[in-house]
């Protein structure tokens, strides 16, 4: 009874602010985010088996941030990348490359084995880079920095780059894609409508602030998406996502919004990520929920 009343909370709150036609890139011209705490220092990141991923740096606004590129497979051919954001701490990196459990795969690994590259990049404040975390907000331009990266390598396709990420991440990759017409299609699973739901971890300003987290918060700006953005939950999970609603108020064509059956929040991971890798590698992203049924 009590995460419904939450849930039934939130949801009114969320309704009372949305019906603008305001993109967020438009909304962030004019506004300046105050950081009033940080997060936990992390280390350096892990160093990577360098026949999977070389660890490097990409140019940002705040300075050189690190990042895991899959190593150049040698075959004189431009491949298609995906730029992947884990979930959990989204400033950080660290290991991605070793074998994960297919109940909660991290690492996402269906889209290198499928041919693709990869792309983990930290952000801003993130293991020991230079800048504050801002959660949610400036990290969209770290993104953006580090796939322009990506497109600059001589083996990446760079008409074919997507974003994606799993839970903290598929709420990052759900702004990005959002604030940016960058990517060929964004893939978000078990994304935070509103930043509301994280009980004030992992975002860095003013709780209390209406604006702030209304910049933060995806389900603000569903009008914002310009190119394909797919947006998922293992439809076991039981938790309090405004997934539901999110997909009730969407009238954007070019954003959709599936439940997985017979997944929750984490089991979905590996079977949706290589039913992706593999339409993708065909040429063609063609979700629905028929092709969504008995994923294993």
């Amino acid at each position: 009874m009590r995460t419904m009343i939450i849930g039934l909370v939130l949801m009114l709150a969320a309704a009372c602010d949305l019906g603008t036609d305001e993109t967020l890139a438009h909304a962030r011209q004019s506004f300046s985010t105050k950081v009033v705490k940080s997060g936990e220092a992390e280390g350096p990141p892990d160093v990577p088996d360098e026949k999977v991923f070389h660890l490097i740096q990409y140019e940002s606004q705040v300075g050189p941030l690190a990042a895991y590129v899959t190593s150049d497979p040698g075959d004189g051919k431009k491949h298609p990348a995906i730029v992947w954001i884990t979930g959990g701490d989204t400033n950080s990196i660290g290991d991605v490359w070793s074998p994960q459990d297919r109940s909660n795969d991290q690492s996402a690994r269906a889209f290198r084995d499928a041919g693709m590259v990869m792309m983990f990049p930290s952000q801003r404040g993130g293991n020991e880079n230079p800048g504050q975390r801002e959660g949610f907000y400036g990290e969209a331009d770290d993104i953006l920095a580090a796939t322009n990266y990506l497109a600059a390598l001589p083996y990446v396709d760079a008409n074919q780059i997507y974003l994606g990420g799993h839970s903290s991440g598929g709420t990052m990759a759900m702004i990005v894609g959002e604030y940016s017409d960058r990517y060929r299609a964004v893939f978000a699973l078990g994304p935070a409508a509103s930043m509301s739901l994280y009980g004030g971890d992992l975002v860095y300003c003013d709780p209390e602030d209406r604006q702030e987290m209304r910049l933060r918060s995806p389900i603000h700006w569903l009008n914002s998406v310009k190119t394909p953005m797919y947006v998922f939950e293992g439809a076991d999970q039981v938790s309090v996502d405004l997934f539901w609603f999110m997909q009730l108020i969407n009238s954007n064509d070019n954003l959709k919004f599936f439940k997985v059956p017979g997944h929750d929040h984490f089991t979905v991971i590996a079977p949706l990520t290589e039913l992706l890798a593999a339409q993708i590698m065909s040429g063609s992203i063609n979700i629905t929920s028929e092709s969504l049924q008995g994923l294993r």
